[in-house]
């Protein structure tokens, strides 16, 4: 079964609707999403209703949850708080009851799927180091667990970072972003995991990503959420 897992979608549609595009050229069996549909961008409402289409499970990133319990702002950035009131306001009253019903965990055989940390997940816990990763580990027993939340696309083994997957170790495996890229590469990012061959791929693939801030910079969202994705920060 190949298994493409996509993250951190941001209310980015043209991002989104390139991911599928790509998805849909692999003989992908089936997409997950790992939470952050929206937060950000200028359209939450047709990223929630794609997402819903084609996802086979879609579990709740920190986005999700606060724009259900509006008191989770006070960790955001002024820019994630804005957003998160701007998003409220727009979201159709559907699409806001769907969002109150995502699962913060996926299970799948041997493998887990969460947003941001396996520990306490409700949390919200980033994973950013090999110390963190190791932290990490014991709170899941499964041979992979997958994970979105710092945008940054990442494999950690039991051992530290890694380059690969084997059947010999049991590994956290970061996504990255499909609408807001922080590491320096503006192009999307996904997951493809093949759970035949045990082979997981990093995807990038480029977008429009002018439309995308264009898009936003017609909104009274934070210019920065558009400039940023100039910068891949």
């Amino acid at each position: 079964m190949r298994v493409a897992i996509i993250s951190d979608i941001h209310s980015n549609l043209e991002a989104l609707t390139k991911a599928i595009e790509v998805i849909d050229r692999q003989s992908v069996d089936e997409i997950i999403c790992l939470g952050d549909i929206v937060g950000y961008g200028a359209n939450p409402n047709e990223c929630i209703e794609l997402v819903r289409q084609r996802c086979s499970a879609i579990i709740k990133g920190n986005h999700e949850d606060a724009v259900e319990n509006i008191s989770l702002i006070e960790y955001f950035t002024d820019d994630a708080r804005s957003a998160v009131f701007w998003t409220r306001k727009r979201l159709t009253e559907k699409n806001f009851d769907f969002l109150l019903t995502l699962p913060l965990t996926h299970k799948s055989g041997d493998l887990l799927f969460v947003h941001a940390s396996p520990c306490n997940p409700i949390e919200w816990h980033y994973i950013v180091d090999n110390s963190d990763a190791s932290d990490a580990f014991c709170c899941f027993s499964e041979s992979l667990c997958f994970i979105g939340h710092t945008h940054m696309p990442t494999i950690f083994s039991t051992n530290g970072r890694a380059s690969a997957i084997t059947k010999d170790e049991r590994y956290l495996v970061n996504v990255g972003s499909i609408g807001q890229p922080r590491d320096r590469n503006i192009e999307l990012s996904f997951g493809l995991l093949d759970t035949d061959t045990w082979k997981y791929e990093n995807i990038r693939a480029t977008y429009d990503v002018e439309t995308t801030v264009k898009k936003i910079l017609n909104t009274d969202l934070p210019a920065r959420l558009g400039q940023r994705l100039l910068m891949g920060v």
